[in-house]
């Protein structure tokens, strides 16, 4: 498994608050964007790897692209993408991370 520099609970978080919609959005933008220049790339790495633009095995890889290609804010990246919350999801088990016992804290 990959060193990954964002807790399982913060990527959690974000998935929790994106599927409230509209009624976290302005939370979860803030949140987001307070995360720092480490925690957004592996965010954005690990969203690469559950939407399939990545295998797992080449999470070094997306994580550098990730570092490299940050022009937008990673805020307003990771929102326009229509399936975010199913994206880190899938992304954090295809890395080994059991999102299910995380989440529970949340519901």
């Amino acid at each position: 498994m990959p060193d990954i520099d964002i807790s399982p609970e913060k990527v959690a978080q974000i998935i929790f608050q994106f599927r409230e919609g509209d009624a976290g959005e302005e939370e979860l933008h803030a949140f987001i964007d307070a995360l720092n220049d480490d925690e957004k790339a592996h965010l954005t790495a690990i969203a690469w790897v559950g939407r399939g633009t990545y295998e797992p095995e080449d999470y070094d890889e997306a994580l550098e692209t990730a570092y490299a290609e940050a022009t937008v804010p990673t805020d307003q990246y990771l929102m326009g993408m229509p399936h975010l919350a199913e994206n880190l999801e899938a992304g954090l088990e295809a890395l080994g991370i059991d999102v299910s016992e995380i989440e529970t804290d949340f519901f």
